[in-house]
């Protein structure tokens, strides 16, 4: 590992959580009560324990929506900029620690492969900057050549990089580098020692080219959480059997098989088009102390998923929050959120 590039995991002490928060250009027009109610609540949980950071069009509007946790507002920070969508786990800066400096990274985000406009989200760690909220060196253009997002990159504080090769490898992100082009220059600028592929696994619906965070996550440097799927009648049974299969076959950075914890496939969720929507487990946010893990109306299978992550973070709280609004746009509690390590906010 480069000891003078650190790339903290998920874990490691924070200073915020950013969100960018809904509005009614955005495509949460349709349903904008209900997804605002989602993330009022995971703003709350993120307030209880440490600062938050919210993008928003509108200050003042926040601010009513949070009007009955006025008490909390001591850690919050409101910043008006532009945007396209919500996603701030895709078009958020990227946190390292380099030669003992704190950086942002700040990658190009082109909407998940062209899919979608980002003009605005693509700027707003940029707006971020020039508000004055980092306490951080912020690289504004010399990581602009590369097409990032924070969804599809998992670490483990230890010179380990999990991702997949169906996201990193998509033909409108970086097609003028080959895999050991991309994987080169991950291990250069966020200085690891090696990057873990998973070659199998999808959520049905989700439009990030598999990202990562909807599959297989680190909760130490031991230890993987994952999605495993029972059902041989499931469409993602096959591709999600592959998956579990390869992830034994790799070891953590000792040399010593992780220890693999599956968590259950999420019941079956469809849109009004009745096309599934990507309900995964695997989309929590660790924050200082405890862990937000999406519920998706299933009591059963919710709980579940949560006596099972509980055996991953024994001394975290596990935080239900109803996350069915945000699957109708095809995202979960992870995609939606961005951390900042301790002292870089």
């Amino acid at each position: 590992m480069n000891q003078a590039i650190f790339f903290p995991p998920e874990w490691y002490p924070q200073s915020a959580i950013q969100l960018t928060w809904p509005h009614l250009s955005t495509d949460w027009e349709y349903m904008i009560e209900d997804v605002t109610a989602c993330y009022v609540e995971i703003a709350v949980e993120v307030l209880k324990r440490q600062k938050l950071i919210v993008v928003c069009k509108s200050s003042e509007k926040v601010k009513f929506e949070l009007k009955q946790y006025k008490d909390l507002f001591d850690n919050l920070i409101l910043v008006e900029l532009p945007t396209n969508d919500t996603w701030a786990r895709d078009h958020s800066g990227i946190s390292v620690i380099r030669n003992d400096k704190k950086c942002i990274y700040d990658f190009t985000f082109n909407g998940w492969g062209l899919k979608f406009a980002s003009n605005y989200d693509n700027q707003i760690t940029r707006g971020l900057f020039f508000k004055d909220i980092f306490k951080a060196d912020v690289e504004l253009d010399n990581r602009k050549d590369f097409v990032l997002e924070g969804g599809a990159l998992e670490s483990d504080g230890k010179g380990t990089l999990l991702t997949t090769s169906e996201c990193l490898l998509s033909p409108n992100r970086n097609s003028y580098l080959s895999k050991e082009g991309i994987e080169d220059y991950l291990k250069e600028t966020f200085g690891l020692d090696r990057v873990l592929w998973l070659d199998h696994g999808y959520m049905a619906g989700d439009d990030t080219d598999s990202h990562i965070d909807t599959l297989a996550r680190f909760c130490d440097e031991h230890t993987i959480a994952y999605v495993k799927c029972d059902d041989q009648l499931d469409e993602h049974h096959d591709a999600l059997t592959r998956m579990e299969e390869q992830l034994k076959t790799f070891v953590d950075y000792k040399g010593n098989p992780y220890k693999l914890i599956p968590l259950p496939m999420a019941k079956a969720v469809f849109d009004e088009d009745n096309t599934r929507l990507p309900a995964t487990y695997a989309n929590f946010l660790i924050v200082n102390k405890a862990v937000l893990l999406p519920f998706y109306n299933n009591k059963e299978k919710d709980e579940e998923a949560k006596e099972q992550l509980q055996k991953a973070f024994p001394d975290r709280e596990i935080i239900g929050i109803d996350c069915s609004p945000l699957i109708r746009q095809h995202g979960s509690l992870h995609c939606v959120t961005m951390q900042y390590p301790e002292n870089f906010i």
